[in-house]
C-alpha cells in the first residue's frame, strides 16, 4: 500500500445468505484512495455501494479479503479494537441525519467529543465545530427545530469533532432539495480543502459527480471504471 493511501481494499467479497440463496454483495472489489482525496462511488441500487462504505467504516466485516484504513487492518479487529477504530478514525454522515432528538445542535456535537475526551472546554468546541458548518447561531435548538439542511449540517459538524481523517457519507443529499443539498456538499467540500479529511460520498445522483476527483463506478459488486476529474467542479456549478 501506498505510504499516501488511506483506504486499500483487497479482492474483497461480501455475501448474504437469505434462506436457500446467497446475495453477492461485493465480488472481488477492488480500491484505493489518497489520503486527503474526495471521491464518489456511484452506481445503481444494488451496485454494492453502502456496503463497501460499511466495510470501510468497522460497521460490517467482508465474507473474504483484505481491507487497510488508515493503518489499521480492519478485517482482523476484534469487537473492542473495531469499536475504537470507528471512534477515532471515522466520521459517519447518512441520509438521514441521526441526530439525537432531545439534545441542542451543539449537545449533538459535544455527545461526540466526549467519547474521546472529557473536560470543560467540550461546550467551546462544540461550537466551533458548529461555526464551521455555518450555524453557530442555531447552536441551542433542538433537531426539530432545525430544517433538513441544518441537520445535516449538525451531522457534519459531529462526525468531525474528533478529526477524524476520514468521512464517510451515505446520500448525505438524498432528502434534501437541490439548494440545501449544495449547502451540505459545500461544508463537505470544506472540510475536505481546509481541514484535509479524506471524504468518501455514496450517490446514486449523478449530478453530484462533477465534484469530486475520482468517481467510482459500481456495477455488481466490483469496480467497473474509474473517471478522473483533474479539475473538479465548484458545488455551485453542479448541474442539480
Amino acid at each position: 500500500m501506498s505510504a499516501q493511501s488511506l483506504i486499500n481494499l483487497q479482492d474483497i467479497r461480501k455475501d448474504y445468505p437469505m434462506g436457500e440463496v446467497t446475495v453477492h454483495a461485493l465480488s472481488g472489489l477492488d480500491l484505493n484512495v489518497a489520503r486527503g482525496e474526495f471521491i464518489v462511488l456511484l452506481g445503481p441500487s444494488g451496485s454494492g455501494k453502502t456496503t463497501t462504505l460499511n466495510l470501510i467504516g468497522g460497521l460490517d466485516r467482508p465474507t473474504s479479503g483484505r481491507l487497510v484504513v488508515d493503518g489499521n487492518e480492519v478485517t482482523g479487529l476484534n469487537e473492542t479494537r473495531l469499536a475504537e477504530y470507528r471512534r477515532r478514525s471515522v466520521g459517519f454522515i447518512f441520509q438521514f441525519f441521526n441526530l439525537i432528538p432531545t439534545l441542542t445542535a451543539a449537545e449533538n456535537v459535544e455527545f461526540a467529543l466526549a467519547l474521546t475526551q472529557h473536560g470543560k472546554t467540550l461546550r467551546r468546541q462544540s461550537l466551533d465545530f458548529l461555526a464551521q458548518v455555518g450555524l453557530q447561531d442555531r447552536a441551542d435548538h433542538f433537531p426539530s427545530q432545525l430544517s433538513g439542511g441544518e441537520q445535516q449540517r449538525v451531522a457534519i459538524a459531529r462526525a468531525l469533532a474528533n478529526h477524524p481523517p476520514l468521512l464517510l457519507c451515505d446520500e448525505p443529499t438524498g432528502n434534501l432539495d437541490s439548494d440545501t443539498g449544495r449547502q451540505v456538499l459545500q461544508s463537505l467540500r470544506n472540510m475536505n480543502t481546509n481541514e484535509g479529511a479524506t471524504v468518501v460520498l455514496v450517490t446514486h445522483n449523478t449530478s453530484i459527480a462533477p465534484m469530486a476527483g475520482r468517481v467510482v463506478h459500481l456495477r455488481n459488486g466490483a469496480v467497473d471504471k474509474i473517471d478522473v476529474n483533474p479539475a473538479p467542479a465548484p458545488v455551485a456549478e453542479l448541474a442539480w
